[in-house]
């Protein structure tokens, strides 16, 4: 996504929250799973999201044709050496 790889600081820390509310908001599915494993799984309210990056790609197209005026926001709460809140 950005390169920026642990350990963190909170410099870091909130420079990787801020390319990931940037990449999310591009609205390009095939970028944003990128920043993701291959085997990622996702919870998005009720519907869960298990069988990686093809499976979150087509979840986000679908998402983003009907919530046309989504922005995602992330807020940055912590972060330890490896790890960051949002």
């Amino acid at each position: 996504m950005s390169g920026i790889k642990p350990p963190f600081t909170a410099a870091t820390a909130l420079q990787k929250v801020k390319a990931a509310q940037n990449l999310w908001n591009t609205r390009d599915p095939a970028s944003v799973v990128q920043a993701y494993a291959l085997d990622t799984i996702w919870r998005n309210r009720d519907q869960f999201i298990r069988r990686g990056r093809d499976e979150a790609a087509a979840f986000l197209t679908k998402k983003w044709t009907y919530e046309g005026d989504y922005r995602l926001r992330k807020e940055f709460f912590a972060f330890t050496d490896n790890k960051i809140a949002v």
